[in-house]
Formats: C-alpha cells, structure tokens, sequence
C-alpha cells in the first residue's frame, strides 16, 4: 500500500518526537521493499514553513537538505489533487494542508501517515495509519 506522510508525520521522524520510529520504519521499507512514500509539495512547504518559522532559515535550508536525503517522492499539485483537497476543507474539519495529504491519499488509495488527530474527520474516505 502507497503511504503518505504530512507535515506531522514528517516533523515528528525529523524532531524524534513520539511516533517517529514507525516513521523510520517506513523509510527502512520504502528502500528495502521499494514502496511508495508519497507526500505533496504543499505538505513539504508545510514543513518548511514551520522549521523556518521556529528555527530560523539555516535550519529550514539544513532540513531541506535531509528531506532530499529521505525516499519520499514530492508531488506536485495539480488541478485534479486541488479538487479533491477542496471538496475535504468544504466538508471536512481539516487544516487546508491537510486536506492535500488526505485528497493524496484517496487518489492513490494509499494511507496517511500521521499522528495528527484532526485526520479523524475522513477517517471514513481515507485510510490513516496512526503514528501514535
């Protein structure tokens, strides 16, 4: 199965934070095992938009650096991925950028990867594999 990661997904693998060895994991099976690791350009800008925010720019560019490091495939939004996050912020209680890694996830009948418990408003569309 295809996983998607988002921005929590991604910070916490980033900050050791509570989770991020099954993140690891992933990572460990994405090489070994050559499985898809999704995640959108704008849930990447989320994560660099926190670490610049936080850390200040030298950090955000040392972390752009690691992520490139990592077997993640960036996708870029198109029109179709721009609908489907639409139609989730509209009927959904969900972070803009959040609703990009969910639309992600049902176009490629993947799995979020994440520890972010607003993912529980489409639990009943996407599939969520809980960090945490």
């Amino acid at each position: 199965m295809t996983s998607i990661l988002d921005s929590h997904g991604l910070l916490a693998f980033l900050e050791k934070e509570p989770g991020f060895e099954k993140v690891e994991s992933l990572f460990v099976n994405a090489v070994a095992k050559d499985k898809d690791l999704l995640m959108t350009s704008v849930n990447w800008g989320e994560v660099y938009y926190i670490v610049l925010r936080e850390c200040g720019a030298e950090k955000a560019q040392e972390i752009e650096r690691v992520i490139k490091t990592l077997p993640i495939e960036i996708i870029d939004v198109d029109i179709t991925l721009a609908k489907q996050a639409a139609y989730f912020k509209a009927t959904k209680k969900l972070s803009y950028a959040d609703c990009f890694a969910a639309a992600l996830a049902k176009q490629h009948k993947g799995e979020v990867v994440t520890g972010d418990k607003e993912f529980k408003a489409v639990e009943d569309e996407v599939r969520i594999a809980w960090i945490i």
